[in-house]
């Protein structure tokens, strides 16, 4: 079986190697980028399966590089090491497009445990996506279409750019309009792992999807309930 590749960009060479070293023992193929420029020139010229993305880079930050990659559509899973503890950070690198931060110093067993856990999830979501190719069925909700097998989402004719995080978090939804949500209900059925308790990132995507549909359409399509979580909006 052909290993899968993960690029990771780290200017400092002793932690960069140390990355590799984890992930090369965990099975992994691993190319080392020193900085975003190069990084964003490898991600053109080369296949990865995921980006381990360090946000202090000399040059083009990593926020740039995840901004670049986004505005490309490029939806390779992108997982952040940062030193920046407070929960504004973390919240801003999941707005630009980031699906999961990691915060130095790390310990060795999380990392791959992330990097496990963030490709497990496109795995099983690269599997889902070819069973439902011969399903044409489009779920329809005001004026909301969602097309699981061209992957759009169109509201009020126009089309929404959503990632596919978002774009699965809102297929769920449409999919069961009169259930409830818990964040922990949507983080396992939508990332396939354990959900993190004060983990932010089912918040950050809902935020998302409401002002990306907002865009097209003032009616509000995705409704809090308070303590309980997110359901369709009625």
């Amino acid at each position: 079986m052909e290993k899968e590749r993960i690029l990771v960009v780290e200017d400092d060479s002793d932690i960069n190697g140390l990355l590799c070293r984890i992930l090369d023992k965990a099975g992994y193929e691993t190319i080392s980028a020193w900085s975003g420029s190069e990084a964003l020139l490898r991600l053109e010229r080369e296949a990865f399966d995921m980006l381990l993305l360090d946000l202090r880079l000399p040059g083009m930050t990593g926020e740039e590089v995840i901004r670049q990659l986004r505005e490309k559509e490029n939806e390779i899973p992108v997982l952040v090491l940062t030193a920046k503890a407070a929960l504004e950070d973390k919240v801003s690198v999941l707005n630009l497009g980031a699906d999961d931060y990691l915060t130095k110093p790390f310990e060795n067993e999380e990392v791959v445990a992330r990097v496990n856990a963030r490709l497990r999830r496109f795995r099983k979501s690269r599997t889902e996506n070819e069973a439902e190719s011969s399903n044409n069925g489009k779920l329809l909700f005001k004026n909301l279409v969602l097309d699981k097998e061209a992957r759009t989402c169109m509201v009020k004719e126009q089309e929404i750019s959503l990632t596919v995080l978002e774009f699965d978090i809102l297929a769920l939804l449409l999919e069961h309009p009169d259930k409830v949500y818990s964040k922990e209900n949507i983080y396992q059925a939508v990332w396939k792992d354990n959900y993190i308790g004060e983990d932010s990132t089912v918040s950050v995507h809902i935020s998302n999807i409401r002002k990306k549909i907002a865009v097209a359409d003032e009616e509000e399509y995705i409704k809090t309930v308070w303590s309980i979580g997110f359901k369709l909006a009625k």
